[in-house]
């Protein structure tokens, strides 16, 4: 069995601010920091991990670090985890959106990578891990779309709608060649210290 954890990374300011962050490379803020070391303490203290990988945007590379350094493994880095792109309607906020294309702009383009394509890449990683590290235990960090992409394309009979919170944990187990969700976008670790 091949285990792999998906973590998506710690807040930013454009998240709180609604923005639309996609491939544009946004740093964590405080308290993204915050949640990727309480992530990373509460992955230390359940099962052992074997490798962890991560997106190159640094959103994702700071949160998989600070996971990196807890676990005592080093990050490995792939473009395939970045977040899906949003085109030009990166950078804006859905008010703005609406006041500049008006009410109907989520029918418009821009430029988007669609989720398919999105999720083509998410698997075509997946592929590559189930062919490296066949009955390990692997941890992922990159971006909501893209995982939840993914996912719906790897488990396409799951109810896997739920909008992934940030460092949410989410676990797929690949056995008998298909795949079972575990865990889905658990968030204990930063619930419990509210």
């Amino acid at each position: 069995m091949t285990t792999i954890g998906w973590i998506r990374h710690g807040v930013t300011d454009w998240n709180v601010e609604r923005r639309a962050q996609g491939q544009t490379d946004i740093p964590l803020n405080d308290t993204g920091r915050a949640q990727a070391r309480l992530v990373a303490e509460r992955l230390k203290g359940e099962a052992a991990w074997d490798v962890v990988y991560s997106s190159d945007l640094s959103r994702a590379k700071e949160t998989a670090e600070t996971i990196g350094a807890a676990l005592g493994l080093p990050v490995r880095l792939d473009e395939r985890l970045r977040e899906m792109s949003f085109g030009t309607m990166e950078g804006t906020t859905p008010e703005e959106r609406v006041l500049q294309f008006g009410s109907g702009w989520e029918t418009l383009d821009f430029g988007r990578e669609t989720p398919e394509a999105a999720a083509a890449r998410g698997a075509s990683f997946v592929e590559d891990v189930l062919a490296r590290h066949a009955g390990e235990r692997v941890l992922i960090v990159s971006h909501g779309a893209l995982i939840g992409s993914t996912l719906r394309r790897l488990a396409p009979e799951a109810e896997l709608r739920e909008h992934l919170g940030n460092t949410s944990v989410t676990i797929f187990a690949f056995r008998d060649e298909g795949w079972t969700c575990e865990l889905y976008n658990c968030t204990k670790h930063i619930e419990e210290q509210r």
